[in-house]
């Protein structure tokens, strides 16, 4: 199939690899000059798309003539981050696409969609009102409109990402009088997210929603001084804290559909 994966950083860019190690033809999307030659190299046909300026590009079109959109810009990813703009960035978008004969949107959400005193939740538990605000509100607002969209769709509320370089407490090791010491954290392993966008690609999972994170959701203290004896980095300190009303994320629908077990089901288990 032509993937396009609009969006190739962190988690975009060895997806697109990946997409291209199955057999796909693949286009990436990417807002820096010098990355561009960096996908090329990889097999990847290159785009500079930066939003929302790029929304009237003749190349936008041609970047979205494929089978499937990866479509992975979050909220903070737009550089005038009002709500309108960024819910117009995503229409646009989704129109052009739906010109350009995509069949399949797979748009990446977040968990910021629930509400942070949900308790335990599944892909049902949304309400636009009580959303963790503000991306949360954007992001839901946004799912919609892929799924109105006509085509077939598939929503990833992804939590946490960390792996490969990549773990929260660089940004708040050190910190101190933090809220939220018992918040159960809900996060996912790079590795574990593009198995899973793998499978439901090879698996042609559409017209549906699934929360991505993992098996364990060790409270917010824990988890950081745990990363911070790993990692040899000044502990964060947080406040006490005796409030057990916090989300947890379900998993569960994701590992009953796609038949998936986690490769790192608990972030406990810390790797470089």
């Amino acid at each position: 199939m032509n993937i396009s994966v609009l969006g190739c950083g962190w988690l975009g860019f060895p997806l697109a690899q990946r997409f291209l190690k199955s057999g796909h033809n693949i286009k990436g999307s990417t807002t820096t000059e010098n990355k561009i030659s960096l996908l090329n190299q990889n097999g990847i046909d290159s785009y500079l798309l930066e939003f929302p300026k790029s929304l009237n590009h003749e190349n936008l079109e041609q970047f979205l003539s494929s089978d499937i959109l990866f479509l992975n810009i979050p909220p903070r990813g737009v550089k005038n981050k009002t709500d309108i703009n960024y819910q117009e960035t995503i229409h646009t978008i989704t129109q052009k696409a739906t010109a350009q004969n995509i069949k399949w949107i797979i748009f990446v959400s977040s968990t910021s969609v629930y509400n942070d005193k949900a308790g335990f939740v599944t892909e049902d538990d949304t309400d636009i009102h009580t959303a963790s605000l503000p991306n949360g509100k954007l992001l839901l607002e946004s799912e919609n409109i892929v799924q109105n969209s006509g085509k077939d769709f598939t929503i990833l509320r992804i939590g946490g990402l960390y792996g490969y370089g990549r773990h929260p407490i660089h940004y708040l090791s050190g910190k101190k009088n933090l809220d939220g010491a018992a918040k159960p954290v809900n996060l996912i392993h790079q590795v574990d997210c593009l198995n899973i966008i793998s499978e439901i690609v090879d698996q042609e999972k559409r017209n549906t929603v699934y929360n991505m994170v993992s098996d364990g959701h060790p409270p917010r203290k824990e988890f950081y001084k745990s990363a911070a004896r790993y990692y040899k980095l000044d502990s964060p300190k947080f406040k006490r804290d005796t409030d057990s009303n916090y989300k947890v994320v379900s998993n569960e629908k994701v590992k009953q559909d796609l038949n998936y077990t986690f490769s790192y089901p608990n972030p406990m288990d810390h790797t470089p």
